[in-house]
Protein backbone atom coordinates (compact mmCIF):
# COMPACT_ATOMS: atom_id res chain seq x y z
CA UNK A 1 0.00 0.00 0.00
CA UNK A 2 1.55 3.43 -1.08
CA UNK A 3 0.52 5.48 1.36
CA UNK A 4 0.55 9.74 0.83
CA UNK A 5 2.53 12.42 3.33
CA UNK A 6 -0.70 13.48 4.41
CA UNK A 7 -1.84 9.93 5.15
CA UNK A 8 1.13 8.97 7.00
CA UNK A 9 0.67 12.22 9.18
CA UNK A 10 -2.57 11.18 9.59
CA UNK A 11 -2.49 7.43 10.83
CA UNK A 12 0.52 8.92 13.26
CA UNK A 13 -1.74 11.32 14.75
CA UNK A 14 -4.39 8.84 15.06
CA UNK A 15 -2.19 6.29 17.01
CA UNK A 16 -0.57 8.91 19.36
CA UNK A 17 -4.68 10.00 20.15
CA UNK A 18 -5.68 8.13 22.98
CA UNK A 19 -9.48 8.34 22.25
CA UNK A 20 -8.73 6.61 18.61
CA UNK A 21 -8.93 2.81 18.97
CA UNK A 22 -6.92 0.54 16.34
CA UNK A 23 -10.05 -0.72 14.97
CA UNK A 24 -10.57 2.87 13.55
CA UNK A 25 -7.52 3.03 11.81
CA UNK A 26 -8.30 -0.18 10.64
CA UNK A 27 -11.58 1.15 8.82
CA UNK A 28 -9.81 4.27 7.35
CA UNK A 29 -6.75 3.33 6.05
CA UNK A 30 -7.21 -0.58 5.71
CA UNK A 31 -4.07 -0.61 8.57
CA UNK A 32 -4.21 -3.78 11.21
CA UNK A 33 -3.15 -3.38 14.63
CA UNK A 34 0.35 -5.36 13.93
CA UNK A 35 0.97 -3.06 11.03
CA UNK A 36 -0.02 0.35 12.51
CA UNK A 37 2.79 -0.77 15.29
CA UNK A 38 5.54 -2.02 12.31
CA UNK A 39 4.63 1.56 10.43
CA UNK A 40 4.92 3.43 13.65
CA UNK A 41 8.46 1.58 14.26
CA UNK A 42 9.60 2.30 10.84
CA UNK A 43 8.53 5.94 10.66
CA UNK A 44 9.55 7.55 13.93
CA UNK A 45 12.71 7.46 15.86
CA UNK A 46 13.59 4.63 17.80
CA UNK A 47 12.96 6.53 21.59
CA UNK A 48 9.72 8.28 19.91
CA UNK A 49 8.64 4.47 18.86
CA UNK A 50 9.74 3.34 22.31
CA UNK A 51 7.86 6.48 24.53
CA UNK A 52 4.26 5.41 22.05
CA UNK A 53 4.91 1.61 21.88
CA UNK A 54 5.14 1.92 26.29
CA UNK A 55 2.14 4.68 26.07
CA UNK A 56 -0.20 2.15 23.98
CA UNK A 57 0.61 -1.22 25.60
CA UNK A 58 -2.57 -2.25 26.95
CA UNK A 59 -4.43 0.84 26.91
CA UNK A 60 -8.22 0.22 27.14
CA UNK A 61 -8.94 3.36 25.09
CA UNK A 62 -6.83 2.08 22.09
CA UNK A 63 -8.65 -1.01 21.79
CA UNK A 64 -12.81 -1.12 21.01
CA UNK A 65 -13.47 -4.12 22.93
CA UNK A 66 -11.45 -3.18 25.94
CA UNK A 67 -13.67 0.28 26.13
CA UNK A 68 -15.84 0.47 28.38
CA UNK A 69 -18.26 3.34 27.56
CA UNK A 70 -19.11 1.72 24.37
CA UNK A 71 -21.98 4.72 23.49
CA UNK A 72 -19.36 7.53 23.27
CA UNK A 73 -17.13 8.38 20.38
CA UNK A 74 -14.67 10.88 19.81
CA UNK A 75 -13.88 12.72 16.73
CA UNK A 76 -11.39 15.12 16.32
CA UNK A 77 -12.22 18.51 15.01
CA UNK A 78 -9.62 18.32 12.40
CA UNK A 79 -10.57 14.52 11.04
CA UNK A 80 -12.66 15.63 8.03
CA UNK A 81 -10.11 18.25 6.95
CA UNK A 82 -7.33 16.37 7.36
CA UNK A 83 -7.84 12.46 5.68
CA UNK A 84 -10.66 13.57 3.63
CA UNK A 85 -12.65 10.95 6.08
CA UNK A 86 -16.14 10.25 5.12
CA UNK A 87 -16.71 8.38 8.40
CA UNK A 88 -17.80 11.36 9.90
CA UNK A 89 -20.65 11.59 7.57
CA UNK A 90 -22.89 8.75 9.35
Amino acid sequence: MQLTEREKDRIIEMAWEDRTTFDAIEFQFGLSEPEVINFMRKEMKPSSFRMWRKRVQGRATKHEKLRQAKGRRFKCSRQKHISGNKITKR
